[in-house]
């Protein structure tokens, strides 16, 4: 019983300081963040233009490459 105990205490301040070590103190939180304002072009072009133009190059290298293999075939 004795052994249990001791096991049961050491547990737990080995969980409590592993929970305090891994709070983040320099990491920004979420309350401390802004939606992405559209209003101003470098969002736009940031968020919308070049994620789309990645995925159509993409799109166009993959089939290129595709037409490409089957015509070696």
């Amino acid at each position: 019983m004795k052994i249990l105990k001791y096991s049961l205490v050491s547990l737990f301040i080995l969980l409590g300081v592993n929970l305090n070590a891994q709070i983040p103190t320099e990491v920004p939180k979420p309350q401390d963040n802004s939606p992405v304002d559209f209003s101003e072009p470098v969002n736009i072009i940031l968020f919308i233009i070049l994620p789309l133009a990645v995925v159509v190059l993409v799109i166009i290298w993959r089939n290129k490459r595709q037409k490409d293999e089957t015509v070696q075939k």
